[in-house]
């Protein structure tokens, strides 16, 4: 781990968006990046001034004026998805990296246009679900591991899909299935890959379920768990391989069960000799001011955006949150607002 101020190689960017997101998460993280920040944009030119200084940097009320003042290698996007592939395809233009916040856009075929107009850039959106460290603790041990394959997959979010889904999306509606949906799909693409195929069931009083059938035969299913109080935590995720099981609570509790040795009717102990049965548990301490616990890491927010600095000071695309990624997601996304007790496929 090394912090800003120790890195040898830097990346010159500017910060698009000053926001309360912004300033409560990419802000402090770039202390733990590659990075200088150069500029920072906002349509409030005064909120732009005055959040540039606290960083040394300057501030600018349009992207254009950014562009022709500033030498930048990269831009970090944290605005509305209504703005974000416009705002993508002029860093592009410009032959900017570009990092979004998710999600990326509002609609799938947005994604794709910025697929086309990437170039050789390399762009990340902040799927931060899917960077967590318990998500790479999951794919460790499941996906590419030695308990997997994946058999099924359970998630569970504190929120609904709307109906009349053609509707939403023709009406361009930003509902919370797009503004937070994008947080459990993300770890359950992330986790158990390509999704062939959606179906919603929704309930008379709210919630439901969205299943996910993956092209390697596993089975997702999102407990949709609208009514939960979204302050409680709610948000579980549980991983069932072979001859071993994993729950996520919370996002920073891990526990993998691998079982007891048992024969039905004569094992007496729950907690036979030795230590290679029964559940290892994983998760941050509190009794120390360091950064484990800090949930700019354990909300996986520092790593996706190291990744796309990484990628840009490597020369190398990226793969984990990538653009390709992000359509797929927002290719379920659609699905499952469409799907009315009706499967509905994903074309490869």
């Amino acid at each position: 781990m090394n912090y800003q101020r120790e890195f040898g190689r830097r990346l010159n960017v500017g910060i698009v968006g000053a926001g309360s997101h912004s300033y409560r998460n990419l802000l402090p993280a770039m202390t733990f990046l590659p990075v200088t920040v150069k500029a920072v944009c906002d349509i409030d030119l005064e909120l732009a001034r005055t959040t540039a200084r606290q960083y040394g940097a300057t501030g600018y009320g349009s992207t254009a004026d950014l562009y022709a003042n500033e030498e930048l290698d990269a831009v970090f996007l944290c605005v509305s998805p209504r703005h974000h592939p416009g705002l993508a395809r002029e860093a592009f233009e410009a032959g900017l990296h570009v990092w979004m916040e998710k999600p990326p856009a509002m609609r799938a075929q947005e994604v794709g246009e910025m697929i086309r107009r990437r170039g050789d850039r390399v762009c990340v959106v902040g799927f931060k679900k899917a960077f967590m460290p318990a998500t790479d603790k999951a794919v460790e041990l499941f996906k590419d591991g030695e308990f997997g394959p994946i058999r099924s997959v359970l998630g569970v979010y504190p929120m609904d899909i709307p109906s009349g889904g053609e509707q939403v999306l023709r009406d361009g509606v930003h509902t919370n299935w797009l503004a937070n949906g994008c947080h459990p799909l993300s770890f359950l693409i992330a986790v158990g890959g390509r999704v062939s195929g959606v179906i919603v069931h929704r309930g008379v009083h709210g919630g439901g379920v969205c299943v996910l059938e993956y092209a390697s035969g596993a089975i997702g299913t999102l407990h949709l768990a609208e009514g939960a109080s979204s302050s409680q935590p709610v948000e579980s995720y549980s991983i069932f391989g072979t001859n071993a099981w994993m729950t996520i609570d919370n996002c920073n509790r891990v526990t993998l069960q691998r079982g007891i040795p048992f024969e039905y009717g004569q094992t007496v102990s729950f907690a036979p000799a030795g230590i290679e049965s029964g559940a290892i548990v994983w998760e941050p301490q509190n009794m120390l001011g360091t950064l484990e616990n800090m949930a700019l890491f354990t909300q996986g927010m520092v790593a996706e955006m190291r990744y796309f600095c990484d990628c840009v000071l490597g020369g190398v695309s990226a793969e984990r949150g990538s653009l390709e990624f992000a359509l797929h997601l927002m290719e379920v996304y659609e699905a499952a607002l469409v799907s009315e007790h009706t499967k509905i496929a994903i074309a490869e």
